[in-house]
């Protein structure tokens, strides 16, 4: 029997005194690939499509009818989070990712996972390799929402925040040290606001001393450990070279994609810098107040939307034969929708081209990756004050969302009829 800690040793002397003479002290190569890959944290971060100031908060769940993705008792915790996640959190100050036990996918099957976490992926949900993945994802976050699963702990000896959402002690031993954390982690509220709890959880985390010190008792030398139990129990020299596990590798790039409408909110300060924040499908108007107006994806599931948004978005490529020029593809937007003010086509992380219904075409370059579409949206909040367009291309565009601030370079592609327009939102 092969454990990672001699605290495991006394437990199993308690439970089956007998077994004791098996057991050997191997470490945890798991454990160890996440310590030695932590150096690339911000790699991994960069490629989950997290962004300069953005929090990155990772769901996870056992395979457990109590599970957080369980199906025990009344309170089905997920399904109630999930569109609440991806509404409540301002989406360009937070990133939501989940990773699902490998169980739960070949359980109900993947076609049913995600149909049922459809709604949560249009909002901008990414869905994480229960295989490949976690460990990566578990190194970027900044905050991780659990169950008692491995992750949740995993997370909590890497001292990173935990929020249990669903933590019965009945499915553990008593005396173990996932029980121990189970009963020192704070709890989620899945019925009070969460941005609060998510804010709280931040400042005020303190590492847990448990989950650091138990979860193996040779940090980093597992591999080592586990070679030299496997070679003596089948009597060959051991090699020469040292023992090691791979490393982990870089995932693919998985930048956010939101097709549902966003409510977007825009404040314009005395310096002229706009502060945008944006909600996705948001159950009730989001506080904050400042000018509002509806942005939205044109594959948006449902097209009705459309009809009444104030700016129409497409990701893509900017020669993609199939949609024409950025310009034809927002000319027929907007000849499409009359309601919409603008239509911006996102080329890449860092550009755009908008389109205003004054025949206007403008190029928005930021000086590093964002979300263009949230810069598309200040545009649209500045050209509804009715400002010279002049001014905008030579001081171009400050925009805030949340603790990060972008410059946006604005050049003209295109002369419109027309200065700008004053339009209710």
């Amino acid at each position: 029997m092969v454990l990672s800690h001699p605290e495991q040793i006394g437990r199993l002397a308690d439970a089956c005194p007998e077994a004791v003479p098996t057991a050997v002290l191997g470490g945890d190569p798991c454990f160890d690939r996440i310590l030695a890959a932590r150096h690339h944290r911000d790699r991994y971060r960069r490629a989950l499509g997290v962004r300069p100031g953005q929090r990155f908060v990772l769901l996870n769940s056992t395979w457990n009818p109590t599970s957080l993705f369980g199906d025990a008792g009344p309170d089905d915790v997920l399904p109630l989070l999930l569109p609440r996640l991806t509404s409540e959190l301002p989406a360009d100050e937070y990133r939501v990712a989940a990773v699902l036990h490998p169980n739960i996918w070949h359980g109900h099957g993947p076609g049913q996972v995600r149909l049922w976490l459809d709604r949560a992926r249009r909002a901008g949900l990414a869905l994480i390799d229960p295989l490949e993945g976690w460990r990566q994802a578990l190194i970027a976050a900044d905050a991780v929402i659990g169950d008692f699963g491995s992750v949740s702990y995993y997370a909590a000896a890497c001292g990173t925040p935990v929020l249990l959402g669903a933590a019965p002690l009945e499915a553990l031993g008593a005396s173990s040290p996932v029980a121990a954390f189970v009963r020192s982690a704070p709890r989620l509220d899945p019925y009070g606001a969460l941005l609060p709890q998510l804010e709280r959880l931040l400042a005020e985390h303190r590492p847990l001393d448990g989950p650091a010190g138990l979860t193996t008792s040779a940090p980093g030398r597992s591999a080592a450990l586990l070679r030299g139990l496997f070679y003596r129990l089948i009597g060959v020299a051991e090699p020469a070279a040292p023992a090691v596990l791979d490393p982990l590798p870089l995932p693919p790039y998985e930048p956010p994609l939101r097709t549902a409408p966003l409510r977007v909110l825009t404040h314009t300060a005395a310096d002229g810098s706009i502060a945008v924040q944006r909600f996705v499908e948001p159950r009730y108007e989001p506080d904050g107040g400042g000018e509002g107006h509806i942005a939205a994806h044109e594959d948006t599931l449902d097209p009705s939307v459309l009809e009444i948004a104030d700016v129409i978005l497409r990701y893509g490529d900017a020669d993609d034969p199939r949609l024409g020029s950025p310009c034809m593809w927002a000319a027929e937007v907007l000849d499409r929708y009359p309601s919409a003010s603008l239509a911006a086509y996102v080329t890449g992380p860092d550009e755009c081209s908008v389109l205003h219904r004054s025949g206007l075409l403008l190029r928005l370059t930021a000086e590093s990756a964002a979300d263009p579409a949230a810069h598309a949206s200040a545009l649209h909040a500045w050209l509804s004050t009715g400002s010279d367009v002049a001014e905008l291309v030579a001081a171009g565009l400050t925009v805030r969302t949340g603790a990060s601030t972008q410059h946006v370079r604005v050049t003209v592609v295109r002369e419109g009829t027309a200065r700008g327009e004053r339009r209710g939102s």
